[in-house]
């Protein structure tokens, strides 16, 4: 799966559409030349491809002329983004509990991230890695993953904490303000990582937000279903099927990661709800069938890609045994 384009949550994107009106922003563009949702937007848990979030972030710094703008963005983010993973994190006794914790299950929010904790004697480096592919640099991108780590950190540690450094490889922006108001005087760039220097000794730092008999009930919550009724997650993992299938992610593994439970969790929700993933998938495929063929913008051998079919001829068989003829034939009876 490592030729895969990795994905976000929209919840990554929380605040966008506030700070470019800010700015005088048109917004409808900006997603659609992204190729995003804008109505998505409003339901943070879908996924998106994380390139295209880059991209919108560099486009919506350039068209602004604010080369801080993902740093801003980071500016209004809290603890309660970051959903039900928040919780638990609150609720570590430490701040490297609540690290590690963060690290663990960030792929739970943004694929593209990835955050590495490495301590040399008495000084912790967090290193923050993004890959959205190309080798592109998401200088907006980055400011938005480190600024919001920072400001995790600042919230459970309490506003005295400081860090030995808050590092970047790119070049200084034109105006530091932003920088120095989020990270104060400790900020530094072009340097050779992205993310944060701090004492180790801060990270053993007692979480005075945490309620240790609270922790074991938060940490149920990742492992858990938000709501148990079968009829939504039925409703959800087929949401879910619909916007994994064109990525070609749509595996019961991504499907389960998506709404935060593991895949026997998931296998074991829709056996409740008298049916299988296997099925779900098939069922949505029948609906997605229908619009793509009959969308002649689409070739039939891109229609196979999205479906997630191994050839055309694959296709063409499976399509034949659902509605009788060949897509070509379906594509023309629909035509006249």
């Amino acid at each position: 799966m490592s030729d895969r384009r990795p994905l976000a949550r929209y919840a990554a994107l929380s605040g966008f559409v506030e700070l470019s009106d800010k700015f005088g922003l048109d917004v409808d563009e900006l997603f659609r030349r992204s190729g995003l949702d804008l109505t998505g937007a409003s339901q943070q848990d879908r996924w998106i491809a994380a390139d295209a979030v880059a991209e919108l972030l560099e486009e919506a710094a350039r068209l602004s002329g604010q080369d801080n703008f993902g740093l801003q963005l980071a500016e209004n983010r809290r603890l309660a983004n970051l959903g039900p993973l928040s919780m638990v994190i609150r609720e570590e006794p430490s701040l490297r509990g609540a690290l590690h914790t963060l690290m663990r299950y960030n792929h739970m929010y943004n694929e593209a991230v990835q955050t590495r904790l490495i301590e040399i004697d008495e000084t912790a480096t967090i290193r923050v890695e993004l890959s959205v592919g190309d080798g592109r640099r998401a200088r907006q991108a980055i400011d938005l993953a480190v600024g919001t780590l920072f400001g995790v950190l600042a919230n459970l540690a309490g506003h005295r904490w400081r860090p030995l450094a808050v590092c970047f490889s790119n070049a200084p922006p034109s105006d530091l303000s932003v920088h120095h108001r989020v990270f104060g005087a400790a900020v530094t760039f072009d340097q050779d990582l992205d993310g944060i220097l701090m004492r180790t000794a801060d990270l053993d730092a007692g979480n005075t937000m945490a309620d240790p008999l609270l922790l074991p009930y938060a940490q149920r919550l990742l492992a858990a279903p938000t709501r148990a009724d079968t009829a939504t997650v039925v409703d959800d993992t087929r949401e879910i099927i619909e916007m994994l299938l064109p990525a070609g992610r749509c595996s019961i593994e991504h499907v389960a990661r998506s709404l935060g439970v593991s895949r026997r969790t998931l296998h074991r929700q829709l056996q409740r709800a008298g049916t299988t993933f296997t099925e779900l998938l098939d069922a949505t495929r029948v609906d997605l069938a229908q619009h793509l063929v009959g969308n002649r913008d689409n070739s039939l051998t891109d229609v196979t890609e999205m479906l997630m079919f191994s050839s055309p001829s694959n296709f063409s068989r499976w399509f034949r045994g659902h509605f009788g003829v060949s897509p070509r034939a379906w594509r023309s009876k629909q035509k006249e």
